[in-house]
């Protein structure tokens, strides 16, 4: 009998041992995961406050060009509008 329970106390301890490995294990690739997921999750949010950022600049850019465009129809407008008079 007092062999069975030396196996026994045995065989539970090495699977205690490897248990507590496969935690370890199993910890590190929890951390790695979160890890990864967070840099993807970064990431992404910075691309996309990247093209946020390139969409208002551009629509600035329009906003600008049809400013300018309004400008030099009205002086075009004028101009017209004074030739015509003057016939």
């Amino acid at each position: 009998m007092k062999k069975i329970a030396i196996v026994a106390v045995a065989v539970a301890g090495l699977t205690l041992v490897a248990c507590n490995k496969k935690t370890d294990t199993n910890t590190v690739t929890t951390e790695n995961t979160v890890t990864t997921e967070t840099t993807t999750d970064t990431n992404a949010s910075l691309d996309n406050a990247g093209v946020a950022a390139d969409n208002a600049l551009d629509a600035a850019g329009n906003a600008v060009s049809n400013g300018a465009d309004a400008v030099a129809n009205g002086a075009s407008n004028v101009a017209n509008a004074t030739e015509n008079a003057t016939r």
